[in-house]
């Protein structure tokens, strides 16, 4: 690693060892006051309610949040992006410490979270491409996917062990503290604002709407991009219903023993880490494009189609570590592939709209699977006598919770049969020759303000590739 090299990503480091703690203290706060809703309510419509006023506000500032980003200053959206969440976090302490919550106001919080990380993620992606040097960027795309993945362990322990002495008003403070931390280091970098692209000049005039719109033309007018895109469409749909069926299916299958639910997410999340953990140290395939194939099929049938036919919960937590490890290979590649393709000044438009592509389906995905559950696959297998359970039973049993295991599988299946019939195509199998780079020197540092022509175009979750992976 040169001297440009080691400049850059130590530039990097603090962003992102505060950016951990900030999402390790947010998803503290989430643990606390979800819990605190429910004690509340009782009331699973009240959980879903929260959801959706996040999910909502968040597709449609998306649309809106590419073109305000390349117009301003990378730096300034990311603090922003943050301060528009914490204001939800500051009214939720205000009213928790006068003693008068509400479910609204946790409703309210989650829709102005939600217009904070519309912006968040295509900002920050962006400012990776201009500080991190293209032959690093598998590494810091893991480096990234360890600011969720590690949280997500860590969180319900700390909250749970924390509650009792500190409170929610308590937790809440610790995430705001955390959030200045945050935004403390982004201010204090010293980030490359991009220079215009030839593109990026012809549609400098144009309004909002028109330029948001770029982002998808710019997609849909790359036979390449548009493919890895649809890739990741139709993976998410199948995914986002498999990991729908996984919590009924444990929970059914362990007499509703919610330890041992608690131990397959917590695999999960572990999974997530070590796989973050594995991108950082290894940077992940030369042919990123191979780390996004190979890492579905992996995700697959680790996580869906074995999981569906464990009766073991000891099997089952160990695949559902596998099947997590896979998803920073998949962030992190698709990733690196996008910033080195995209114009830096045309990524806010270009990622917001990859996002919404990849995303679309995710607030149907969890109706589809719960519908097909309930009302055909468990019917389907509730009588062991009939021909085709006799069929199925040898692996996937008979009775309760047999249908749902049996579909939770068939997803799996649906997603390697959805990557393997776009990876068929040479046009997205070889995506990085046939695109060319928009080249960062190898010398490129961060230590300047401003990009010289001609330098790096760079460029999705979750459950799930910054485009949605759960």
């Amino acid at each position: 690693m040169n001297a440009g090299e080691h400049g850059s990503l130590k530039a990097f480091i603090p962003i992102w060892i505060t950016q951990v703690l900030s999402t390790l203290a947010s998803s503290m706060s989430s643990f606390a006051l979800a819990a605190w809703v429910y004690e509340q309510t009782r009331s699973a419509t009240a959980m879903a309610m929260i959801q959706a006023a996040f999910i909502t506000p968040f597709l449609i500032m998306s649309f809106f949040a590419g073109p305000i980003i390349d117009r301003s200053s990378r730096k300034l959206m990311m603090a922003l992006s943050d301060l528009v969440a914490v204001l939800g976090t500051i009214g939720i302490l205000a009213v928790f410490l006068s003693g008068s919550p509400a479910l609204w106001m946790i409703v309210a919080a989650a829709a102005l979270n939600g217009i904070g990380n519309a912006f968040q993620w295509p900002a920050f992606s962006a400012v990776l491409g201009s500080m991190v040097p293209k032959r690093q960027l598998g590494r810091v795309n893991g480096l990234v996917g360890l600011i969720d993945a590690g949280p997500q362990i860590l969180a319900p322990v700390l909250a749970g062990v924390l509650l009792p002495f500190l409170r929610i008003q308590g937790i809440l403070i610790l995430d705001l503290a955390t959030f200045a931390l945050a935004a403390a280091a982004i201010l204090g970098a010293r980030i490359p604002q991009p220079p215009l692209s030839e593109e990026g000049k012809a549609i400098a005039g144009q309004g909002i709407i028109r330029q948001a719109a770029f982002g998808f033309s710019y997609i849909f007018k790359r036979k390449s991009l548009l493919q890895l895109q649809l890739l990741f469409l139709f993976a998410n749909l199948f995914s986002g219903m498999g990991f729908t069926l996984m919590q009924p299916l444990v929970l059914t299958r362990n007499a509703m023993d919610l330890m041992a639910l608690g131990s397959v997410r917590s695999a999960w999340a572990l999974g997530g880490f070590l796989g973050g953990l594995l991108m950082t140290v290894w940077g992940g395939f030369k042919k990123r494009s191979w780390g996004v194939y190979l890492g579905w099929m992996a995700n697959a049938i680790f996580g869906m189609v074995l999981l569906g036919v464990s009766n073991s919960i000891t099997l089952t937590v160990i695949l559902a570590g596998l099947g997590a490890i896979a998803g920073p290979i998949i962030n992190a590649s698709n990733q690196a592939i996008w910033q080195q393709k995209v114009p830096p000044d045309l990524q806010g438009r270009v990622f917001s709209a990859r996002r919404l592509i990849a995303w679309i389906t995710l607030p149907i995905a969890p109706l589809i699977a719960g519908a097909l559950a309930d009302f055909s696959f468990e019917p389907l297998l509730a009588d062991a006598s009939t021909p085709f359970s006799i069929f199925i039973s040898p692996l996937f049993g008979s009775g309760a919770g047999s249908g749902t295991a049996f579909l939770l599988s068939l997803t799996g299946l649906a997603v390697m049969a959805s990557v393997s019939l776009l990876w068929s195509r040479p046009s997205l199998r070889n995506v990085e020759e046939l695109l060319p780079d928009h080249e960062v020197g190898s010398d490129h540092e961060v230590g300047s303000d401003h990009a010289a022509a001609g330098e790096a175009k760079t460029a999705e979750a979750s459950a799930v590739d910054s485009d949605g992976l759960k």
